[in-house]
């Protein structure tokens, strides 16, 4: 089931970025210093409580040359159509304007839930400042001070509360739900026909032709698959077509929603920053990933074009270095079959299940061939490591010190683990622990 959206709409220097940060927080799973991460900052995943969702700030959605007011319109008609509730936020400091009414106005017209937030509320003593935001018409004001994270957890309260009721969601379990994603025009939609060998989604050379997700269930050599078609990640119109940043927000419900996620890059056009942003997001939801290089038909080849473009990937694509890439022509349908045996073989690596004892005996072998690190005459010592969760798989390593345990000598582990079990398409995760 996917993630419910949050969306953050106000004027201009109302401080939505701040906000948006200290909602994320620390919560981001990738370290942003890790050469090949690229991270756009007007999305994440965040949790309050038992609530995991996704959030965007709308002041990070550049609009291009687009007029003050007309600018703010087309931000809060992006929140509407994404958001499943909406953070209308204001500044206390400098009362209600012209343009918070502006924005009032045009979230008037969504049935969507709206939170008003009244920001820079630093000390009790200016509480008495939110009355006046009364007269919008949204209920009662949340004061907050972003930059001194005060009043946010009564906001996110508030904000919880509002969420949609999870729906019943029938998922089958022998199905495999995988989904395409990329950039406008890399041939997401062509892909999607030619996988399933008609034409059940419009094909056009105009990119953001397609507007919404299309699931299409699907059986290939005794699997039954499920094709959530993000080719629809932008809409028709200038706001959407002035905005590559657009297409990453309309990737988050499809990726939560999937097993498995194709990156689909142009191999005509190469890669492009765009490409490792959405990558970032699908590794950080822990999904099972792979390339696919669409377009492979039109680009003129030697016998080292291959080679070249697989280096391209592995330095653009660090964070990835265990994702299989597949080259492959929508258009003449080559190699375009293949797709499903590694989507298969990447969704049995990613619901994996290891024996403890198998585990602890790679583990053991691991630490015989390169003893743990020390640090001050403190050495690191391993007692056990256990299975704890699949899709992605998950490892709890008890150790004696978790603060031994250093980033290269996790990533040591974490190759050990790959080369003893595959895991070829999925990532894995290592958690230290102390042991008690």
């Amino acid at each position: 089931m996917s993630k419910p959206t949050v969306a953050i709409v106000g004027r201009p220097n109302v401080g939505k970025s701040t906000i948006f940060n200290r909602i994320v927080g620390e919560r981001i799973s990738i370290v942003e210093d890790v050469a090949g991460v690229t991270r756009d900052r007007i999305y994440s995943s965040a949790d309050w409580l038992s609530h995991d969702f996704n959030l965007i700030d709308t002041g990070g959605i550049d609009i291009g040359d687009a007029p003050f007011l007309e600018q703010i319109r087309l931000q809060a008609e992006i929140a509407i159509d994404e958001a499943d509730v909406i953070i209308f936020l204001t500044n206390g400091r400098e009362g209600v304007t012209d343009a918070d009414e502006h924005v009032a106005k045009i979230l008037y017209k969504t049935k969507k839930p709206v939170v008003l937030a009244v920001n820079k509320i630093d000390n009790p003593d200016m509480r008495d400042m939110i009355y006046d935001f009364y007269s919008l018409g949204f209920g009662d004001p949340y004061p907050i001070s972003g930059s001194h994270g005060i009043g946010l957890g009564d906001l996110l309260d508030a904000v919880a509360a509002s969420f949609p009721e999870p729906g019943e969601e029938i998922e089958e379990d022998d199905v495999i739900r995988f989904s395409l994603i990329g950039r406008p025009n890399v041939g997401k939609s062509s892909l999607v026909n030619a996988l399933l060998g008609e034409e059940r989604v419009i094909v056009s050379d105009v990119a953001g032709t397609t507007t919404d997700a299309i699931d299409t269930s699907y059986e290939f050599e005794g699997q039954k698959y499920k094709i959530i078609d993000t080719a629809g990640m932008r809409k028709k119109g200038k706001v959407y077509e002035n905005m590559e940043k657009y297409s990453v927000l309309r990737a988050l419900k499809a990726i939560d929603r999937s097993d498995v996620v194709l990156i689909v890059l142009n191999g005509e056009e190469g890669i492009r920053e765009q490409d490792k942003r959405i990558a970032g997001y699908a590794e950080e939801a822990g999904k099972g990933i792979m390339f696919v290089v669409n377009k492979w038909d039109a680009v003129e080849k030697d016998d080292k074009t291959m080679n070249r473009f697989n280096e391209d990937i592995r330095k653009n694509f660090l964070f990835l270095d265990y994702a299989p890439i597949a080259y492959v022509s929508a258009k003449t349908k080559q190699r375009v079959t293949t797709l499903f045996d590694q989507i298969k073989m990447i969704s049995e690596n990613h619901a994996m299940r290891i024996q403890s004892s198998v585990l602890n005996e790679v583990i053991e072998d691991a630490v015989a061939r390169n003893p743990a690190p020390s640090d001050k005459g403190r050495r690191l010592r391993i007692y056990y490591a256990t299975q704890v969760a699949v899709k992605p798989p998950v490892f709890v390593v008890f150790v004696n010190e978790p603060e031994l345990m250093h980033f290269s000598y996790e990533r040591f582990l974490q190759n050990r683990l790959r080369e003893s079990f595959g895991f070829e398409g999925t990532p894995i995760r290592l958690i230290t622990r102390a042991r008690s």
